[in-house]
């Protein structure tokens, strides 16, 4: 075969909405679900992308030229887990069709993020993107900004932030506590931004989250702890930093002793979730009789880790004047370079565990 149209619905909408399983894969299999997809949301541009895809096919194969059209789609949770699983379509369509070049069609700017995905497995000849043609009023500026805020990607990104604004706003006024509104709100919608920002990730962690339990792993209950411990930790952090800010305020302290006293409280307690995180690991791993070094190691260096920041931390701590309750800096001073010592020695002990042969795998004698 020498040329394969690729048409992509990066969010699945075919299958949201229509019902459609992809791959299709096909002339016939591609106006079928276009039109079902038409018929569940005539607005829907993915329907434009594949018969669009539809007449690039025709005209290939009026020129003689060997081609066929499939169309692969992705996930509503737009970003790693979608593109993955067009990447999987595309590999097993490649066996089945080891076509020489694409035509990529697509109806916007971020179909077409995925080009890279398969410019990295075939030879891409063209980009066609599709663009609906309108009437005069359906260009309007109500028309558009009525339809984008119906879009939930939209309206999800723009009114949450907006929502949890005025509710927080509304709340703290009830309580006749007007200046902790602006703390408030911009710890909302920062967690907000920052959860929008790590979107990915976030739900790439759900998903094997999801999996260990479904699955009956270890990795769960710890991922679980770890993440209890995390919080617990953040809380008991900001109460000690709180504590100080309203008996003196910022000005008395400065933000580097809060900083440093938010760090000691929580060091050791995040150091223990990520110790339980990677304890999951290792049990899952001695389960199924696979290796564990490569999840003993990260150990070491967590430990080491956290002695130098406890050290740090009780080092500065002694020679603050306003932390530090007639505490001796002679004895904070000791601590840092006991804890550097721990450190260092701890950090080889994972050097060295690295640095051992591995085991054989014994499956694969047999």
């Amino acid at each position: 075969m020498e040329t394969l149209v690729i048409c992509i619905d990066r969010d699945n909408d075919l299958g949201d909405k229509a019902n459609v399983q992809a791959p299709l894969i096909g002339k016939e299999a591609n106006i079928e679900a276009a039109v079902k997809l038409a018929t569940a949301d005539p607005e829907d541009s993915d329907t434009n992308t594949i018969f669009g895809g539809v007449k690039i096919l025709d005209e290939l194969l009026a020129k003689g030229v060997d081609a066929e059209i499939v169309t692969f789609a992705g996930d509503k949770n737009i970003g790693i887990i979608s593109d993955q699983k067009i990447a999987n379509q595309l590999d097993m369509i490649l066996k089945k069709f080891p076509a020489e070049s694409a035509i990529f069609v697509s109806d916007g700017a971020e179909d077409e993020t995925l080009i890279p995905i398969v410019q990295s497995r075939m030879k891409i000849d063209s980009v066609r993107r599709i663009v609906v043609m309108q009437s005069a009023n359906l260009e309007s500026t109500y028309y558009i900004i009525k339809h984008a805020f119906n879009d939930p990607k939209i309206s999800q990104t723009f009114f949450v932030p907006l929502g949890l604004a005025a509710l927080i706003y509304a709340f703290f006024l009830l309580i006749d506590y007007s200046q902790g509104a602006i703390i408030g709100i911009l710890a909302a919608v920062g967690l907000y931004m920052l959860y929008r920002g790590f979107n990915d990730t976030v739900d790439l962690y759900w998903e094997k989250l999801k999996d260990s339990f479904y699955s009956g792993r270890m990795a769960f209950f710890t991922y679980a702890t770890a993440g209890f411990l995390v919080v617990l930790g953040t809380i008991l952090g900001l109460m000690d930093v709180w504590s100080l800010y309203t008996a003196e305020g910022i000005w008395y302290y400065g933000v580097v002793p809060l900083l440093t006293s938010f760090v000691h409280r929580t060091v050791w307690i995040y150091a223990l979730a990520l110790l339980f995180a990677d304890a999951g690991k290792i049990v899952d791993c001695r389960t199924r009789g696979e290796p564990v070094r490569m999840y003993l190691i990260p150990a070491f260096f967590i430990l080491s880790i956290g002695f130098l920041f406890w050290g740090a931390t009780s080092y500065l701590i002694s020679m603050s004047s306003v932390l530090a309750d007639n505490g001796d800096p002679r004895t904070g001073i000791q601590l840092f370079v006991y804890s550097v010592v721990f450190a260092i020695i701890l950090a080889l002990a994972g050097i060295k565990v690295s640095s051992m042969p591995k085991p054989k795998d014994k499956r694969s004698k047999r």
